[in-house]
């Protein structure tokens, strides 16, 4: 069992940054590869980004790729999504989670995930 709790959003504005945690309890919290996606109001949820385990395979959306970073810290079982030049299209929902495997990551096939983090960004 993985619990997973995010933290750091809030209300920025276009071109703030903000960098969202994912704090894991459980076992092997370092084995299990990561994603994040978000939800805006009247849309589905979509992909962000994702970590396998051993941190050296990335994935963007492309409507994030290279504003958006995606790294780990095994020791604090904490995952990051440290998010630059927002616009106001970022607003959303972010959740985290977290899978054994790192297959089709963009897929929302993940195993557990966290309550979520309110990020708003304002024009």
């Amino acid at each position: 069992q993985v619990q997973l709790v995010e933290s750091g959003g809030g209300v920025v504005q276009a071109g703030g940054s903000l960098r969202l945690s994912c704090a894991g309890s459980g076992r092997a919290f370092s084995a299990y590869a990561m994603g994040w996606f978000r939800q805006a109001p009247g849309k589905e949820r979509e992909f962000v980004a994702a970590l396998a385990a051993s941190g050296s395979i990335r994935d963007y959306s492309d409507s994030v790729k290279g504003r958006f970073t995606i790294s780990r810290d095994n020791a604090k079982n904490t995952v990051y999504l440290q998010m630059n030049s927002l616009k106001p299209e970022d607003t959303a929902v972010y959740y985290c989670a977290a899978r054994r495997a790192y297959v089709d990551p963009r897929r929302g096939e993940y195993d557990y995930w966290g309550q979520g983090t309110q990020v708003s960004v304002s024009s």
